[in-house]
């Protein structure tokens, strides 16, 4: 186990929701960074900056997909672009993958 256990009610504090992305696009002067427009059916939609630009080389085709997020988090400065949640994935290389619903939910569905 690389990460020390956590309660149930302390998992429970961490708020993970689907978001449909809007738009797509490099941070100039980055190798990593894209920043996502997501819509949560909230008033507005979101910002997330997110370090994945070496496995998505084409950050359009990010339109219109469905992917989960973590959406509670404190809003964070990066590169100075404000972002308002973390993208939720896994593996890395030739094993990373997003966390996708199998079918199309509502934006802003939560996972439990």
């Amino acid at each position: 186990m690389d990460k020390p256990r956590i309660s149930i009610e302390e998992f429970g504090k961490i708020e993970v929701k689907i978001g449909t992305v809007k738009n797509a696009e490099r941070i100039p002067e980055t190798d990593k960074l894209l920043c996502l427009i997501v819509d949560f059916n909230e008033e507005e939609v979101r910002q997330i900056v997110s370090g994945i630009a070496a496995y998505v080389p084409e950050p359009e085709s990010l339109i219109g997909r469905q992917l989960a997020f973590v959406t509670n988090l404190e809003p964070r400065t990066i590169r100075g672009f404000e972002s308002n949640g973390m993208l939720f994935a896994v593996g890395e290389g030739d094993s990373f993958s997003f966390l996708i619903p199998d079918r199309n939910v509502p934006p802003g569905t939560s996972a439990h």
